[in-house]
C-alpha cells in the first residue's frame, strides 16, 4: 500500500496479505508520533517547541530524545558530516517549509549560515529535556525519517505477526521474517520512479537500505540551483561528486547516516564506506556505478 507521510511516499508491503491493514495501521500510528515530536514543518511539534526556546532546557517527549540523540551520534560517527544544527542553513537556502509547497524558484541566496557544531546539544534522558543554543535551529531531516522506518517496521510486524517492509522516500526497513528470497527493492535516483526506472534491483533479507541523492530535492535560488543535502563545513549544499549514494546497513538510521555522509564525503566516500565494511552503491553525476563493500553487481 502506498500513501503520503511525513512529506514524501510511504510504501507498506507484507508477506501476509490478510495483515495489510493492520500493518498499515500500525504504521500511520508510528509516523504521526513521529512527525509530532520531529517535524520541523509544523509550529505545535516538540522539535519547533525547542527551537523556539533556544538557550533554554525544554522538556520533551522521550521520542523527540531518542531521535536528538540518534542525530547526535550520527554526527559523532561521520565527524560531523552529517550534522542536525543545520537547520538555519536549509532555512536561509530557501528550505523552509514542507517541500511540496516550497517555491522552485526565489532571490538569491544573500548570506551563509555558519553551522554551529552538534557538539553544543545537549540532551538530558533523565530529565527529557533538549537545550541548543541561542541562534541554533535543529533539523533532524533524514535520520529522523530513517528512525520512523525503523520503528514502524518493527511495530508493524509485532502487531500483524508477519513480515513488513516501511519505505519512506526510498529509506526502507524490514522486520519479522522476510519472503523466502528476501524483499525486491528497486534502487534508483528517485524513490518514485517506474519500476523499470535505470537502477537496479536487489535482495533485502534484514536491516535496512537508504538512498541520498542530490537529484530529487531541488530548487533555485537568484538562478542557482539548490539541493537539501547541505555541507556543515559551508553551509551550503555539498558538491555533487556522486548524484546518488545508497547503502545497506542493520538499520535503516546506519544506512541513511552512511548514504547521507558518503554524498558529502565526496571523493573519500568509497574507501570510507569500504573501511566500515558497508554494502554501497555510488553514482557519479553522469551515471557510471561504484560498487564497494561487497555490494552486488
Amino acid at each position: 500500500m502506498d500513501f503520503r507521510a511525513l512529506g514524501t511516499g510511504c510504501t507498506v508491503l507484507v508477506t501476509d496479505p490478510a495483515q495489510l491493514d493492520r500493518a498499515v495501521d500500525a504504521v500511520r500510528a508510528e509516523l504521526t508520533d513521529i512527525d509530532l515530536a520531529c517535524s520541523r514543518f509544523r509550529p505545535d511539534s516538540e522539535l519547533e517547541k525547542v527551537n523556539a526556546n533556544t538557550g533554554a532546557a525544554v522538556e520533551v517527549g522521550p521520542l523527540l530524545v531518542d531521535a536528538v540523540l540518534v542525530a547526535l551520534r550520527a554526527a559523532e560517527l561521520t565527524d560531523g558530516d552529517v550534522d542536525p544544527t543545520v537547520g538555519e542553513a536549509l532555512r536561509v537556502l530557501g528550505y523552509d517549509r514542507d517541500f511540496n509547497a516550497l517555491p522552485k524558484d526565489g532571490e538569491a541566496v544573500a548570506t551563509l549560515v555558519h553551522v554551529p557544531g552538534w557538539q553544543l546539544i545537549r540532551v538530558d534522558r533523565q530529565r527529557s529535556t533538549v537545550r541548543v543554543p541561542k541562534g541554533v535551529r535543529l533539523d533532524l531531516g533524514a535520520t529522523a525519517k530513517a528512525l520512523a522506518a525503523d520503528r514502524a517496521s518493527t511495530r508493524a510486524a509485532a502487531v500483524a505477526g508477519c513480515g513488513v517492509l516501511v519505505s519512506l522516500g526510498g529509506d526502507l526497513a524490514v522486520a519479522g521474517p522476510p519472503p523466502p528470497r528476501g524483499w525486491a527493492v528497486r534502487v534508483t535516483d528517485d524513490h518514485a520512479a517506474a519500476p523499470d526506472a535505470d537502477g537496479q534491483t536487489v535482495l533485502v533479507e534484514s536491516g535496512g537500505l537508504a538512498t541520498s541523492s542530490t537529484t530529487v530535492r531541488r530548487w533555485a535560488r537568484g538562478g542557482e540551483d539548490l539541493h537539501h543535502v547541505v555541507d556543515p563545513r559551508t553551509g551550503r549544499p555539498a558538491d555533487e561528486v556522486w548524484r546518488t549514494v545508497s547503502v545497506a546497513a542493520a538499520s535503516c538510521v546506519d544506512a541513511n547516516i552512511a548514504s547521507t555522509a558518503a554524498i558529502i564525503k565526496g571523493e573519500a566516500a568509497p574507501a570510507w564506506l569500504e573501511s566500515l565494511g558497508l554494502p554501497a552503491r555510488l553514482v557519479l553525476p553522469e551515471g557510471s556505478v561504484v560498487r564497494v563493500g561487497g555490494w552486488p553487481e
